[in-house]
């Protein structure tokens, strides 16, 4: 099942119970927090003065006549203007701030989270709907607390403020208007579960046309290498036709229900107004306390109309804050022991596979790895062959410890690994990869990822071990030339050497190499051999080998099929034996030596 599509507490949580999950967040800024509270009572508290003012300066500087009461009753009414101008704005700076700050922790805490979930996760889950957790949803957050609930706060006290203060202007005519009240919200209680369902459905769509165009954007040069553009345009645009026709629903679901709302409110209030125009003329009311009446009215129906729409965007930035919580709750498999084992020190590097039966979560039915057994002693350089999908990856990703073994063991010097911190395990094992990863910054950063600390002249010493020197000074800007999205600006065979530098930087007593000079000419790799010779010395290193120099070099060779080791020992004397190792040497291995 698609981690993007498995149920969750949160699909089942009440309408807005799902921004619980945010207070943690907001709690973090108190201060910002309290000082909106403040701004915002001191803005609702003039919003519901402004009418009193204005019946005042109605009912006692109209009509008295004296300049004086007129001059008093305009310059209480600028006082409250001014008053709500300043608090206004007080309030917009404080909920901006404190909605760009939790967005920020939002923001940085789920990315942490993600980057340290496992393997399993990260191979069920596509990262062009995790990227779109991390920007569409954490959007509609910051719209929410920045916007939306202020909003949301500012409209209830004024609703319910308006509506206390309808009862003091006249009882009897907000008797009436009340009956308004219940007419307004009844459409929003029973549209609003039907809603919330159609926003969790509109940002899904939303999200995996993100990570279709994630998707295709990283593998662009694929997609023009089979003149694919057209195909590609035409899948991404049926991706965004189904967003659009869930937001249609949704748009159409919320103007009705906001359409409705404000026709039974005004509806209502005309009709109390109508009353009290007729009360004026009979003399049981003034011009001014009906002025008062009227903008309590319009400010409590404008309340309430706002709190319809206000609804709406609490009901999406629910669906958004349960998606995102879902990702919180996700939990790594692979973990740290509560009481972690020191990695011993100095590390010899004996690696044992005792019995290992692994199968992958999403192929549970086929063992990638069954009844494996294998040591490797201490310095010791052993090649990995064997035709595709015999396990060989499979060996490497669970020394890393990115999967643990259904069955049997994996012991480092002894130690079962499960028993170290899997931050220190791999701190202990360098690994050079076939399709080497380069990050979009500079070529010195690249190999600095090796050790974070390194000098720039351990740097450029470890570019010279791995031939990579003379081409990096080549670059516009030398070391600290940008490289491009995935390396853009090299080679394959220049990336690896970058990788391989990386590697050598890091220095650690366990090596891990998977065909790393796959994407070599010859000349490179004869050069990069000597590195690699140099890297490999003194250390415990295993290599998935598909060329025949790599598996002249090893001590020992190893034969794997369906999972298992089927034959073992020297080139020479597996040659000897004939089998699979020597049908894979006449048909992969020397084929491929130039």
């Amino acid at each position: 099942m698609h981690a993007m599509d498995t149920p969750s507490a949160a699909h089942g949580k009440a309408p807005l119970g799902s921004l619980r999950a945010l207070w943690p967040f907001i709690r973090r800024h108190r201060v910002l927090f309290v000082a909106w509270l403040l701004a915002l009572g001191a803005s609702s508290t003039a919003s519901l003065s402004l009418p009193v003012a204005f019946r005042t300066m109605i009912d006692h500087g109209f009509r008295s006549g004296a300049p004086g009461e007129i001059d008093r009753a305009f310059l209480l009414l600028f006082a409250v203007a001014l008053v709500l101008a300043v608090a206004t704005a007080a309030r917009f700076y404080f909920v901006s701030l404190l909605g760009e700050k939790v967005v920020a922790d939002l923001r940085n805490q789920l990315y942490g989270h993600l980057i340290g979930l496992d393997a399993e996760f990260h191979d069920r889950t596509r990262s062009g709907e995790l990227v779109s957790r991390l920007t569409a949803d954490v959007e509609l957050i910051r719209n929410l607390v920045g916007s939306v609930m202020s909003i949301a706060l500012r409209s209830s006290i004024t609703a319910i403020g308006a509506l206390v203060m309808l009862f003091v202007t006249s009882p009897r005519l907000a008797a009436w208007a009340l009956l308004g009240i219940p007419a307004a919200v009844l459409p929003v209680v029973l549209a609003a579960r039907r809603i919330r369902k159609i926003s969790r459905r509109s940002q899904d769509r939303v999200a995996e046309a993100n990570a279709m165009a994630g998707e295709t954007l990283g593998a662009v040069r694929t997609v023009q290498a089979h003149a694919r553009e057209a195909y590609e345009r035409s899948r991404f645009a049926a991706a965004v036709a189904q967003a659009v026709a869930v937001a249609r629903r949704r748009i159409g679901a919320q103007a009705l229900m906001t359409g409705t709302t404000i026709t039974l409110f005004f509806g209502a209030i005309s009709l109390v107004l109508w009353s009290g125009a007729h009360d004026v003329i009979a003399g049981r009311m003034s011009a001014g306390t009906l002025l008062q009446f009227v903008l309590y009215a319009v400010f409590g129906g404008g309340s309430v109309a706002a709190l319809a729409e206000v609804w709406n965007e609490l009901q999406k930035a629910a669906g958004g804050m349960g998606r995102i919580d879902e990702l919180l709750h996700e939990r790594p498999r692979i973990v740290a022991p509560p009481q972690p084992q020191p990695l011993p020190n100095p590390l010899r590097g004996e690696i044992v596979f005792d019995n290992v039966t692994f199968h992958y979560p999403q192929h549970p039915e086929r063992p990638a790895l069954q009844g494996f057994n294998l040591r490797v002693a201490p310095g010791e350089t052993v090649a990995l062959v064997g035709p595709s999908g015999a396990g060989k990856s499979t060996v490497l990703a669970l020394l890393l410890r990115f999967h643990d073994p259904q069955a049997g063991r994996i012991l480092l010097d002894g130690i079962d690994i499960r028993a170290f911190d899997p931050v220190k395990l791999r701190e202990a094992i360098g690994l050079v990869p076939q399709s080497p990863v380069i990050f979009a910054t500079s070529a010195r950063d690249n190999i600095r990822y090796g050790d974070l600390d390194a000098s720039d002249e351990r740097i450029a010493h470890a570019a010279r071990l791995a031939e990579a020197d003379a081409f990096i000074r080549a670059l516009p800007q030398g070391y600290d030339t940008e490289l491009g999205e995935r390396g853009a600006r090299l080679s394959g065979g220049q990336q690896q050497r970058i990788a391989i530098a990386r590697a050598l930087l890091k220095d650690a007593p366990i090596l891990l190499l998977d065909e790393a000079t796959s994407a070599l000419d010859a000349q490179s790799e004869r050069a990069i051999q000597t590195a690699l010779e140099h890297l490999m010395a003194g250390r415990t290193t295993l290599v998935i080998a598909h060329r025949l120099a790599t598996v002249l070099r090893a001590d020992r060779i190893v034969v794997m099929e369906h999972g298992r080791v089927v034959a073992e020992g020297r080139h020479a004397e597996l040659m000897a034996q004939g089998g699979l190792y020597a049908e894979l040497a006449r048909l992969q291995f020397l084929d491929r030596h130039d």
